[in-house]
């Protein structure tokens, strides 16, 4: 392995800083969370993970926390998407391809619009006791 300068190593934390900046949740107003469960992989959610970031960067988008979390106990829905918005109301999305996954990010997190025909209802607390 070669040794790195000391203009290298400068290079190489400035981009690590900047990586870390963009995953800081303190300066973003809105979140986008995949479902990344067993099911949501199976049903393709790593593609719409990938798309939605493509197209965040795409459109120079900052202030999205854009991550990942387990089932959001809608599997027959996979993959899903939940979208937390200021001034608007939280929502999930399902069977969100890459297409959608940029679907959401123009119309919703760009346009303030609901995409509906792909609103999923969450579970109802009393079925999942």
């Amino acid at each position: 392995m070669a040794k790195m300068t000391l203009a290298d190593l400068k290079k190489l934390r400035e981009s690590k800083q900047q990586a870390m900046s963009e995953r800081d949740p303190s300066n973003k107003d809105t979140q986008v969370i995949v479902g990344m469960g067993t099911c949501g992989i199976a049903a393709g959610a790593k593609d719409t993970f990938n798309a939605i970031l493509d197209e965040l960067e795409k459109n120079n988008i900052t202030t999205v926390l854009l991550r990942q979390t387990g089932c959001m106990g809608a599997c027959a829905s996979e993959p899903t998407v939940e979208v937390i918005a200021p001034d608007m109301p939280v929502v999930i999305y399902g069977k969100v391809n890459g297409d959608v996954g940029r679907q959401i990010v123009r119309e919703h997190i760009i346009g303030k619009k609901l995409i509906d025909n792909h609103i999923v209802d969450r579970p109802a607390l009393d079925i999942m006791k």
